[in-house]
């Protein structure tokens, strides 16, 4: 645990976000999050789809983008999405194309959750994105595992070819991990190692997630019955 205090829910959703180095294991551990949660109590929103579209420059041009520093992503849309979903307001939120590294024509709709779960490489780097999060967890897995994870996802799910793999992490991810995601570990509530194989952090994580929906059920029925409401 760090030095920092986890906010109780503020109405009817808490938001949770989970950071990490690429191939730390940040989306298995969101899954798993939400496969131990009640049915339609929460859903997840991925950073990755706020990547700025690129559509207007070359490709040749789009290869050579640091994707792997903060300016990268539309930060200030999805703080502007947490915000709606925080005041009980669908958003659509933009999907990326990792080939071409533009912008997919169709959005995808999030409607409002009890628990939102957002997760991210940069995710914690940005101020303003950061201090959304009434929970914020850091997922620290040894960076030979995370370099072995991000080639398989990439030659298998993002079609291309190790050389450019290796280009790409000494170029940009290595020194950027380095210069921004590392520090913001020390920023984060809880750490988790080793990701999702660490199953007694994910059940932590769950009981604290249960407590959480408690307590905001606990805040309705309160506010019901002060307003007159029958439950």
């Amino acid at each position: 645990m760090s030095g920092h205090s986890i906010a109780a829910p503020s109405g009817s959703t808490f938001l949770i976000g989970i950071a990490g180095g690429t191939g730390s294991g940040k989306t298995t551990v969101a899954h798993k999050i939400l496969e131990k949660l009640p049915p339609e109590q929460a859903v997840m929103i991925q950073h990755d789809w706020y990547y700025r579209d690129l559509s207007h420059m070359p490709f040749e041009e789009r290869v050579k983008t640091n994707f792997d520093e903060p300016r990268a992503l539309e930060n200030e849309l999805l703080i502007a999405h947490l915000k709606s979903l925080k005041q009980g307001q669908p958003c659509d939120c933009p999907q990326y194309d990792f080939v071409t590294h533009t912008r997919k024509p169709d959005s995808r709709l999030i409607a409002p959750h009890p628990i939102i779960v957002v997760e991210g490489i940069l995710l914690f780097t940005v101020a303003a994105v950061r201090e959304s999060f009434d929970l914020r967890l850091y997922v620290d897995t040894d960076d030979d595992i995370r370099l072995m994870r991000r080639i398989k996802r990439d030659i298998l799910k993002r079609g291309r070819d190790i050389e450019s793999i290796q280009g790409q992490y000494y170029r940009t991810v290595r020194p950027m991990h380095l210069e921004h995601v590392a520090p913001t570990k020390r920023m984060a509530h809880l750490v988790v190692p080793e990701g999702g194989e660490n199953t007694e952090a994910v059940d932590v994580i769950v009981g604290r997630m249960l407590y959480a929906l408690w307590q905001m059920k606990h805040l309705t029925l309160e506010s019901s019955e002060k307003k007159g409401f029958p439950f």
